[in-house]
């Protein structure tokens, strides 16, 4: 084999150091670009789960109004329920006393047509 002169490998080796080093340095920038998109992702990614957490904690406080709500509605129906219980239980006894005063008048008025004609056969017979 043939040898090189000095100058001919001095100039691959520089070559051969330049093409390493834009190697490296592209490969530090990607490394760099990639450090920096990480970063970003789990930026967005503690953003949204204190997003979610918010989310969960206003889920959680709407449902305990929603139950809250829910039992009220649940204690309106039975008050109205129980309401209508006594207003049917006093038109019932409102129906009875009208019956009752309808049989006490019917009664009155037997009594002063029995009383009138009594009175009437009271002067007949004193005449």
């Amino acid at each position: 084999m043939e040898e090189m002169p000095k100058g001919k490998l001095v100039v691959i080796l520089a070559v051969l150091s330049l093409i390493l080093f834009v190697f490296n340095i592209g490969s530090c920038a990607n490394l760099y670009s990639q450090s920096s998109a990480r970063r970003k992702e789990m930026a967005q990614r503690m953003d949204l789960e204190e997003k979610m957490i918010k989310f969960t904690k206003e889920k959680a406080a709407i449902l305990e109004k929603l139950k809250a709500r829910e039992k009220e509605l649940e204690e309106e129906k039975a008050s109205s329920q129980a309401i209508k219980k006594v207003l049917v239980q006093e038109q019932l006894v409102g129906q009875s006393i009208k019956e009752e005063l309808e049989k006490v008048t019917k009664l009155k008025q037997a009594l002063e047509d029995d009383l009138k004609e009594a009175l009437a056969n009271s002067k007949k017979a004193k005449k």
